[in-house]
């Protein structure tokens, strides 16, 4: 299973009439395979989330490839089949007025309609083990009755209850204690040994390097630096990089402000093409031309 992005671009029109346009995201490219989780990092309004709505099918691609196993993503009942996501603000995924299961019985009657309510039954409560919470705590409970992390988990248990071979995480320990995402996060590295294939998408670089092998960095809508994830924050080659670094408050460590991020004339004017990397390392790609010094020499 290869989920792949080939220049992939998502623009919108703007203005009263539809007359100009916004580039959201800009010819962005990357893969992630079965049993691997991919972290997208980069301030807000960078395009995350849009890739994760194009991932997902919510948001049509304006122009690129967008596949998995070679095959266009268009959304639909089989390709959820197998693509799930989960957001950042769990509450707002459960109606208050039904119990929290009620997703469960979502998922019986668009995919499993013929499966015996005693066997139904037996696969929810398989799910939700599986995602280290107990049945009898959180079945039958309203949203207000149960913690944020609670209610994540028991959205990637509705998840495991399709043939799922990819999961977009969207920030999904943003509002979270720190102890939850920790177990959370830990869930995810658990599915991942399973074969399940992750995108996770996040702001906080911590977090991002946790239990990604590979990370992608995006800066207005680009792609700025990608690659293995030890690579890209062990020896960051682009400013924004290394800029996103700086900004990681470190306990003990006095505050200090980063310095503005300069883009090279190379990475300003597009890449020198359809969104170009180069390769400074194995699988380690970055924007520059000018490396090691792009943002001290710019045109």
């Amino acid at each position: 299973m290869m989920l792949t992005l080939d220049q992939v671009t998502k623009t919108y029109r703007t203005g009263t009439l539809g007359g100009g346009s916004f580039t959201a995201v800009d010819r962005v490219s990357f893969a992630a395979g079965k049993g691997e989780v991919v972290s997208l990092i980069g301030e807000s309004g960078s395009g995350k989330s849009t890739i994760g709505r194009m991932v997902l099918g919510l948001t049509p691609v304006s122009s690129g490839a967008l596949t998995l196993d070679g095959r266009p993503v268009r959304g639909g009942r089989e390709y959820y089949r197998r693509v799930q996501g989960v957001f950042q603000d769990p509450f707002s995924c459960y109606n208050p007025v039904f119990k929290a299961d009620r997703v469960f019985a979502m998922i019986r009657h668009a995919y499993h309609p013929r499966v015996p309510a005693g066997e139904w039954a037996a696969r929810v409560e398989r799910a939700v083990r599986d995602v280290r919470l107990d049945p009898g705590a959180v079945l039958g409970k309203y949203p207000h009755q149960l913690s944020g992390g609670q209610l994540q988990r028991l959205l990637i248990a509705r998840a495991l209850l399709l043939d799922l071979t990819f999961l977009v995480a969207d920030e999904i320990t943003s509002m979270l204690d720190a102890s939850t995402r920790i177990d959370v996060l830990n869930l995810l590295a658990d599915l991942k040994e399973r074969g399940l294939g992750v995108l996770y998408i996040t702001h906080d670089l911590s977090l991002g390097t946790y239990l990604a092998e590979r990370t992608v960095v995006l800066r207005r809508g680009r792609v700025v630096e990608r690659g293995d994830t030890q690579r890209v924050f062990g020896n960051p080659r682009h400013p924004y990089t290394r800029t996103l670094l700086a900004s990681v408050p470190r306990l003990g460590a006095p505050w200090t402000e980063a310095d503005p991020v300069t883009e090279c004339a190379f990475h300003a004017a597009g890449g020198g093409g359809a969104g170009a990397l180069r390769e400074t390392e194995p699988d380690h790609f970055v924007a520059c031309a000018q490396l090691p010094d792009c943002g001290r020499n710019a045109a």
